[in-house]
């Protein structure tokens, strides 16, 4: 039996009751419309397929709107204002849920306190979930109160901004989360087990066989007075550091020299003393880069999880720094993991200082390194760099292509696999991602390979199985409620718009898949590009089209969003997005309404944040290192705010009108608009579409809606949509588009034509 379904507007929901709690707000018509009673659970497809509670609105609201917080819009892929289909859903209990987190999370709850936050909601395999419980409609027995003390002393004040992934759940679908369900994090971090600080990082860069004992996470209970036993992982070959070579060499040269010729750095005048501070993105293999060089000198590696001492009484956490070097019996390295969460850059601790002076203290022995690692170089205490401690730096980064077709030729190498597994398609279809995601995408291909072949005495990994993972397994640089889905759309799904699409590619394709053919030539590729169009006119659509059709990771940002009040802060956001876009490369930035983000300068009246602002986005775009493979797109319908400077050759030089719809295109929006709404046979679209002058793509999209409304107003068991409702709807629906707007638009494109 099918269920009724119903298309609605998504609108941000005004309420902080509602924010982060999985809850979305139908008005009471619709859902009488879809058989639903308040707190039942509902399916919503955007770019991806969610769940959510449904509650009602206010009944002054407006019927075609869903109200939802902005991690049920990262779940859908969608923004404010796109289009989700609404439908009943059949929730299973869930038997399993895993989930994966930050580092603090990870290694401060456990499976039980994970479970109170997440009872009462509904999952599916892919979604953001914060950590706030669903207290709107309390399961019985709860203690949301009680539950909130023990979160918030157990990761602190920021408690409230931890989101969790969720990667696996049994059964699979939409699942509910009850007092029986077993919650565990990814790749079985628990709490207090040395190595559980990192779910997520490859302690492993490459994991040699498909079922391993290095694939569990060794089960070591650590009592709140002792430091528990370093455990030595099983140490990766040399050669299998895909990527890391250029590090691990230089690396191993140090080690040498500090470790084994200390006399021959004395009698030039240095000290033997080798301190370390290794960056580079979440998951790439850090760690894992330092145990196998140590291994491979004879030097024993003792790991020490800074977020673990971050979590503990300052006194406790001073002592098991101090035991865990006098653990060290000859040459041996004191690798900290994850150092800013013990060491921030921004209002250090007081044991900061402590620490500090525990590891100048530490390196001052004979025959002892300190390698401490971090993912954010710019968030570590300065004063890590001083020349008595960290004063040598090395920088892993994000794996290209190559670099992923390789990696996955080793960690595939000894598993069971059909014929016609092609790595290269793989690595061209995972972009940002890193050796630990890529060791989970094997992982999901495994679980699905098993499910399917059951009976099988001999089970193999398809093809098709790494490709559906891929649907799951979300990259750690991606892991940001900023990230735009495609939803699968590329440019062939764009009806007409055949000069904006042909520019589009030259501008922001060509750059990351010809780049021989740039070099060949001796030019630039653009860096970015000014996207200019009426409202409505379907510009975020064509950034999901064009990311979809590169294999690209988009950083989508609305221009206010990254206003700030405070001194420093709008810069400091500008930085960590384009950092984040360059560890996730090739990367496509899109900044929404730049007009709002960068105006043109000495004209605002916000104390300057706005000249800042621009000042950053120049600095990023003109800096010392170049951007590669990461491309900037700005969208507005105000193209004569932006500032002049942003707009010159070498900066956002491209600029692309996006035309109001044509009655063609009208058609071919409101065939799509209407491919689940059943029409009687009066209606005849491409008519309608020719009455539709002043309509912007959404204001097409917009009729239907209503249309499919008017229908259930006059009867809730209405079974299609008539010419007469379509008539009605226009009354209700009116076209958005301005023509003195349009007008301004059209003369501004002539002039950058040259016409």
């Amino acid at each position: 039996m099918s269920h009724p379904q119903i298309t609605l507007t998504v609108r941000h929901t005004p309420s902080a009751l509602d924010t982060r709690r999985g809850v979305v707000r139908l008005h009471p018509e619709v859902l009488d419309a879809l058989g639903l009673r308040a707190w039942d659970a509902v399916h919503l497809t955007g770019a991806r397929v969610s769940a959510a509670l449904a509650a009602p609105a206010d009944e002054t609201g407006v019927p075609g709107v869903v109200l939802t917080d902005d991690v049920t819009m990262s779940n859908l892929g969608v923004t404010e204002g796109s289009e989700v289909v609404v439908a009943p859903a059949e929730v299973a209990a869930a038997k399993t849920v895993t989930v994966a987190g930050s580092r603090l999370a990870s290694v401060s709850l456990s499976p039980h306190v994970l479970r109170l936050a997440l009872i009462g909601k509904v999952l599916t395999v892919g979604d953001a979930v914060s950590l706030l419980p669903q207290d709107l409609a309390p399961s019985p027995g709860s203690d949301p109160a009680g539950l909130r003390g023990q979160l918030s002393r157990a990761i602190g004040a920021t408690w409230t901004n931890e989101l969790l992934t969720v990667t696996a759940t049994e059964p699979a679908g939409t699942v509910a989360v009850g007092p029986s369900t077993v919650v565990t994090w990814r790749d079985g971090a628990r709490p207090g087990t040395p190595g559980s600080a990192a779910p997520r990082t490859a302690t492993a860069l490459v994991r040699t066989s498909a079922v391993t004992a290095a694939e569990e996470w060794i089960d070591a209970e650590v009592v709140e007075d002792e430091v528990a036993d370093a455990v030595e992982e099983t140490a990766v070959p040399l050669a299998d550091l895909i990527g890391a070579e250029t590090a691990a060499r230089k690396l191993a040269e140090w080690f040498d020299l500090a470790f084994h010729r200390p006399e021959l750095l004395a009698r030039l005048g240095a000290p033997a003393h080798l301190g370390v501070l290794l960056s580079g993105p979440e998951g790439v293999g850090k760690a894992t880069l330092v145990r196998s060089v140590a291994h491979d000198a004879g030097i024993k590696t003792i790991p020490l999880a800074a977020p673990n001492l971050a979590v503990l009484d300052p006194n406790v956490a001073v002592a098991r720094l101090r035991d865990a070097i006098r653990s060290a019996e000859g040459p041996s390295v004191l690798l900290l993991t994850d150092v800013d969460a013990l060491l921030p850059a921004t209002t250090p601790p007081p044991v900061a200082t402590v620490v500090l002076e525990e590891l100048r203290t530490a390196l001052r022995r004979e025959r002892f390194a300190v390698v401490a690692t971090t993912a954010r170089a710019e968030s570590a205490d300065p004063r890590l760099r001083a020349a008595d401690l960290l004063d040598r730096e090395l920088g892993l980064g994000l794996p290209d292509a190559k670099t992923r077709r390789e990696l996955l030729n080793v960690l595939l190498r000894d598993v069971p696999l059909d014929t016609g597994i092609d790595c290269g398609v793989l690595a061209e279809r995972t972009p940002g991602f890193v050796a630990a995601d890529l060791i989970a995408l094997r992982r999901d291909a495994a679980l699905r390979a098993a499910l399917r072949q059951r009976d099988t005495d001999e089970p193999r990994i398809s093809q098709q199985d790494l490709l559906d993972a891929l649907a799951t397994v979300r990259p750690v640089s991606m892991s940001t409620s900023d990230n735009l889905a495609t939803g699968g759309l590329t440019l062939d799904d764009v009806g007409n718009m055949v000069d904006v699409k042909q520019s589009l590619t030259e501008a922001v394709l060509w750059p990351l898949r010809y780049p021989d053919s740039f070099a060949r030539l001796g030019v630039e590729p653009p860096r970015g590009v000014l996207l200019y169009g009426p409202p409505g006119g379907g510009k975020t659509f064509l950034v999901r089209a064009l990311a979809g059709t590169g294999a690209l990771n988009v950083f989508a940002v609305k221009g206010a969003e990254l206003m700030d009040k405070w001194v420093g802060e709008s810069e400091r956001a500008v930085r960590e997005l384009f950092r984040r876009a360059a560890e996730a490369a090739p990367a496509l930035i899109f900044l929404d309404e730049i007009d709002a983000l960068a105006p043109r300068r000495g004209q605002s009246s916000d104390s300057g944040v706005a000249d800042r602002v621009v000042a950053a986005l120049l600095t990023e775009l003109d800096g010392v290192e170049p951007m590669r493979e990461v491309v900037v797109l700005g969208a507005t319908n105000r193209p004569e705010l932006v500032d002049p400077a942003l707009l010159r050759p070498g900066r956002l030089e491209r600029r692309v009108y996006v035309p109001p719809p044509d009655a063609e295109a009208r058609a071919a929006i409101l065939a799509a608009s209407s491919k689940n709404t059943p029409l009687a046979d009066d209606v005849d679209l491409a008519a309608v579409a020719s009455t539709l002058d002043g309509y912007s793509a959404a204001d097409c999209a917009a009729l239907i809606r209503e249309a499919a409304l008017t229908a259930m107003r006059e009867s809730l068991e209405a079974r299609e949509v008539t010419a007469a409702h379509l008539e009605t709807a226009r009354k209700a629906v009116r076209p958005s588009l301005d023509p003195a707007q349009l007008a301004t638009l059209e003369a501004y494109a002539r002039t950058q034509a040259g016409e």
